[in-house]
């Protein structure tokens, strides 16, 4: 079974390894609404002590999907597929989706991915609160005077 690593801790962030894309079907956790065993996901909000977003990695086998619709109440998801193709449903409108799709969700949004393919469909999703993001990007960042360690 896949493990989470703790690579670096410090004051202003944590650092993990999660293992390569090959082993995350190996992540098993029991669901905390109706306690049965779900494969090939791992969560992540936790292990790196993040404050704003949830994010999973998640492995669907071939010819599977989800097993069941859900909604949010206040978050937003975004689906990045890294591998694998299929067809990705938001309430009645169904679309093929495959590596590179990236899909995001309103939380009212009622959401289930299907893996068509042969090969293990995977894919990371980033959930955060609708409306939440107020300076982003360039507006959020400053550049700061810093000395690269790896140039020493």
């Amino acid at each position: 079974m896949s493990k989470i690593e703790d690579i670096s801790t410090g004051k202003n962030y944590m650092a993990i390894n999660a293992g390569s894309m090959d082993t995350w079907k190996e992540y098993s956790m029991i669901h905390p609404k109706n306690g049965k065993t779900v494969s090939g996901k791992v969560f992540l909000k936790e292990a790196t002590r993040a404050t704003g977003t949830e994010i999973s990695l998640d492995v669907i086998p071939p010819k599977a999907d989800l097993s069941y619709f859900h909604i949010h109440r206040k978050n937003e998801e975004t689906y990045i597929i890294l591998k694998g193709h299929g067809y990705f449903q938001i309430d009645d409108d169904c679309f093929p989706v495959e590596e590179g799709s990236i899909i995001r969700v309103a939380p009212d949004g009622k959401r289930n991915i299907r893996n068509i393919s042969d090969t293990d469909m995977i894919y990371i999703c980033i959930q955060s609160k609708e409306n939440s993001l107020e300076e982003y990007s360039t507006d959020d960042g400053e550049r700061v005077v810093h000395s690269a360690k790896w140039d020493l």
